[in-house]
């Protein structure tokens, strides 16, 4: 039903900017813009924020990049950085998507397109399966494609794209072909006021595709050098950026060009009492809850580990881990049914069996569609983290 030019609504429509009506944006119910933490105000206290260029550098993975200078940057300006670093190295570079020309619905690359130009970072139709389709034969051509999916949940279009053709051109033509070239970009995970169509973690589907890589970065440092990684790596690599954490993740960055190991996690905590893992934002719902468990009972000792890539992910690390420990916890955004956290769960029964004190615990989102008012409860909190917790430890 078209709307009467008399009407409210037809003058509304046409007194109302064209980038208004053009680009997708998530709800937010008082009409102004939510703080930058959402729901996770904690993320700027954070142990795991870098402040200082000492503390970047006793990572023993930055440890060869010491003698650079560090630069403070919110999460999506290292994204940025990563592209810029990767256009002015690869002159085969090439960034695309909805809006990318202006910067994109979170800034992402902002000024990119003045620094290297319209064809080599431009807009492409709102159409998910074309602009993936269009990087895979750029990919397959030999350029480096770097595909921006504006939100996650907007990815199933190029389902198919991506899982039946990227992920298997190099089987399917005996190593004759690849489009390892390809990086798909995608803000993911809640911000506490998207709905079910942009606040959905859809890590899990992509995990069951051989031939894919996928990576959730949980801060700048983490996102710089995991994406310029993954834009290197010789396989299609999707990079899901926890869109909660693009301006509220604040740390020193190392300048310059640096990478992080794919299929590798990172223990950000030691500790021998139970092993906790989590990907993405909500790694700071874990460190809160870690605290809030630490002052309830003292001495309990938590090791908490940073899945960091989902597919491939590092099995040796969390067997390690749970050898030690005897038990282990796993949250993440997404519902609990078929979540990443089953597959994690199922693979360290059968490693470390003999070694559980307690069944594997898993807490997640619920499995019902994203709320929009009731997202807060939807998401794993805290107070939900520390009862999973407590769960295997008085097992």
């Amino acid at each position: 039903m078209f709307a009467r030019k008399s009407s409210p609504l037809f003058r509304a429509l046409r007194l109302a900017r064209p980038s208004t009506l053009r680009y997708r944006s998530y709800a937010s119910a008082s009409g102004t813009p939510p703080p930058a933490e959402g729901f996770m105000p904690s993320v700027a206290t954070s142990a795991f924020m870098n402040n200082t260029a000492d503390q970047v550098f006793r990572n023993p993975e930055l440890k060869a990049f010491a003698s650079s200078s560090t630069k403070k940057m919110n999460l999506f300006q290292a994204v940025n950085e990563a592209m810029d670093v990767a256009l002015a190295t690869d002159d085969k570079a090439v960034v695309f998507g909805e809006d990318v020309g202006f910067g994109g619905v979170f800034r992402c690359t902002m000024g990119l397109q003045e620094k290297y130009g319209a064809s080599r970072v431009f807009n492409t139709p709102l159409t998910e399966q074309g602009l993936v389709g269009f990087g895979i034969g750029m990919a397959a051509v030999g350029h480096t494609a770097i595909a921006e999916i504006q939100f996650a949940d907007y990815v199933f279009p190029a389902f198919d794209q991506i899982v039946n053709e990227a992920a298997k051109y190099r089987y399917r033509s005996g190593n004759q072909f690849d489009c390892g070239g390809l990086t798909i970009r995608m803000p993911c995970m809640a911000v506490g006021h998207g709905g079910h169509y942009h606040s959905q973690s859809p890590e899990a589907y992509f995990a069951h595709t051989p031939g894919i890589k996928v990576v959730v970065p949980r801060s700048p440092i983490q996102a710089k050098g995991l994406l310029l990684a993954a834009i290197r790596d010789p396989n299609p690599v999707i990079v899901m950026e926890p869109k909660i954490l693009y301006r509220a993740a604040v740390e020193q960055v190392p300048e310059g060009d640096y990478t992080l190991p794919l299929g590798k996690a990172e223990v950000l905590k030691q500790g021998k009492d139970v092993t906790v893992v989590g990907w993405g934002s909500q790694l700071y719902v874990l460190e809160t809850a870690i605290a809030m468990l630490e002052k309830e009972i003292p001495g309990i000792s938590v090791e908490l580990i940073d899945l960091r890539s989902v597919l491939p992910w590092d099995v040796e690390t969390i067997e390690k881990s749970v050898n030690k420990t005897g038990r282990l916890v796993i949250a993440h955004e997404a519902p609990v049914t078929s979540g990443f956290g089953a597959e994690i769960a199922a693979t360290i029964q059968e490693r470390c069996f003999l070694r559980l004190e307690a069944p594997v615990q898993r807490v997640a989102g619920w499995d019902i569609p994203f709320p929009l008012i009731f997202e807060k409860f939807y998401v794993p909190s805290a107070i939900r983290c520390v009862k999973g917790i407590k769960k295997a430890l008085n097992y």
